[in-house]
């Protein structure tokens, strides 16, 4: 057992950095599966942080849009807590030298995008706001004595000691046995789920572990079953899939049939610009259809490649020209709006852990999170979380971490057969048999290699999503059952644990995968 003073930080991404930064000069263990600054599903955000940064605008105003888009799940306080403190997250980001775009007079360039009422989504160089807070964050980070960053280990499970998380098992990112770490508290903030899909834009290292590792230890997971799908993935069959951001659409872009014919506007009175989940139905259906969904951006003209690079080098890469040819799409397992439950502060449901980012919670997102408020959430609770765990704390020498035996990771096998089980059975459109079929697969993925906690932890986060999916009998938002088409009068928030989620679950099968 290795002991230590300082807090330790599940993960590397924007929620993690800023927490790690917000906690000194308390001393810090990250816990950082890539190099700093890689594989975090923050690096690759296109949009921004959306806040009230126009005198025309107002946090009230973002509050209003953060419930509507929700579909009657947001807490409004928590909505209101967020969209009040954006305005000083943008200025503090600025200050550690994020580059946001500016105009000739020194303000906020502001994008518009889905389900906001006018544009508040700050950006920098167009689509590349996630990259460049990022590497601004790791300078600081970089430059902070009081945080250590262990590059190339991930977390596989939490320690309790009477009921209290009281540390965490760490292995080599390469593959090795578990090495038991003892410290004081756990901020897990590791992302989302997106990777547990066979269509995702997330980082193919995004897959739920950081969740699960908490279900599995005991922790009540809140909203499991809401999943947003990102409507406009670029359909070029890479793995993940490269995003084309919503700002193309708050510029002017627009859905498109194979036959150049416009979809959305029948679908909703917002068209091209309406929520996510709305949009993401639609574009699924015209694919189900045959019609080959696509995004044409040829009315931004030459300009979309200065203006949104990172759209252009992925079409580049694809073969396409934005400026001639619109960009076939399709919808892909975006972000999880569910995640560890958690207080205003980050605390879970466990003592001695806290969760902030897309790995918790908080009930800021609600059944359909508002576009770029998932930056924002990252960046209000991590701070939040970090004053909670407190600043104060003793001396702490670096930990000093061993060269474990060889492990194997999990079955490359057995993880593309789940995320084929949960693509199939708990996706944009889900059903009683469809989700319980996609029950039965993730129980036989897990029972064939029960050896591996990364395995288990990405299982569990599974079960969780199609089990809480399988009791919210309605659709709202992201979670749309063809067999309970209508949404309840009364909307309510899910909670649940892996152990009422796995009473959910049929046995493993017994034919052999």
């Amino acid at each position: 057992m290795i002991r230590t003073d300082r807090v330790v930080i599940v993960g590397a991404g924007l929620a993690a950095l800023y927490a790690a930064l917000a906690l000194a000069p308390r001393p810090v263990l990250m816990i950082s599966p890539d190099p700093l600054g890689q594989g975090a599903s923050s690096a690759w955000a296109q949009g921004g942080v959306a806040a009230a940064m126009d005198p025309a605008d107002s946090a009230a105003q973002h509050a209003a849009d953060t419930l509507r888009a929700g579909a009657g799940l947001v807490d409004p306080a928590v909505a209101r807590l967020v969209t009040s403190q954006a305005r000083d997250h943008i200025l503090h980001l600025a200050a550690l030298g994020a580059p946001f775009d500016r105009d000739g007079a020194g303000g906020f360039v502001l994008s518009r995008e889905a389900a906001h009422s006018l544009a508040r989504v700050v950006r920098v160089n167009g689509d590349g706001a996630g990259a460049a807070i990022m590497a601004a964050l790791v300078a600081a980070v970089r430059a902070a004595p009081s945080v250590q960053v262990a590059e190339g280990w991930v977390a596989t499970g939490l320690r309790l000691q009477d009921g209290r998380v009281a540390g965490i098992d760490l292995a080599l990112a390469s593959g090795s046995v578990p090495v038991p770490v003892a410290a004081p508290a756990v901020l897990i903030a590791g992302g989302g789920s997106g990777g547990l899909y066979a269509v995702t834009t997330n980082p193919a290292r995004i897959r739920g572990e950081a969740l699960g590792m908490a279900a599995r230890a005991g922790a009540v997971i809140a909203d499991a079953e809401f999943v947003q799908f990102h409507p406009t993935a670029i359909a070029c069959g890479a793995d993940p899939a490269p995003l084309a951001t919503e700002a193309l659409r708050g510029e002017g872009a627009r859905l498109v049939d194979a036959d150049g014919t416009r979809f959305m506007a029948a679908l909703h009175p917002d068209a091209d610009l309406a929520p996510r989940d709305v949009v993401a139905r639609g574009v699924f259906a015209e694919t189900q259809a045959g019609r080959r969904p696509a995004l044409d951006c040829r009315a931004l003209g030459a300009g979309i490649m200065a203006d949104f690079p990172a759209v252009a080098a992925a079409c580049a890469r694809a073969g396409i020209d934005p400026a001639r040819q619109p960009i076939p799409v399709a919808a892909a397992a975006h972000y999880h709006m569910g995640g560890i439950a958690t207080d205003q502060d980050g605390r879970s449901s466990l003592p001695g852990l806290w969760a902030c980012g897309e790995a918790a919670s908080t009930g800021l997102h609600g059944a359909n999170r508002l576009a770029s408020n998932g930056l924002l959430e990252a960046l209000v609770f991590a701070r939040r979380a970090a004053l909670s765990i407190g600043r104060n704390g003793p001396p702490a020498a670096s930990v000093a971490l061993p060269d474990p035996a060889p492990a194997p990771l999990p079955d490359p096998a057995l993880v593309a057969r789940l995320r084929q089980a949960m693509t199939a059975g708990a996706g944009v459109l889900r059903d009683a048999q469809g989700l319980t079929d996609a029950l039965h697969a993730i129980a036989a993925v897990g029972a064939a290699q029960p050896g591996s906690p990364q395995l288990a932890n990405m299982t569990a986060t599974a079960t969780l999503i199609c089990a809480a999916a399988l009791a919210r009998r309605e659709s709202r938002g992201a979670h749309c059952r063809t067999d309970y088409p209508d949404t309840l009068p009364t909307g309510r928030r899910s909670r649940m644990t892996l152990a009422e989620a796995l009473a959910l679950r049929p046995a493993p099968e017994k034919e052999p995968l």
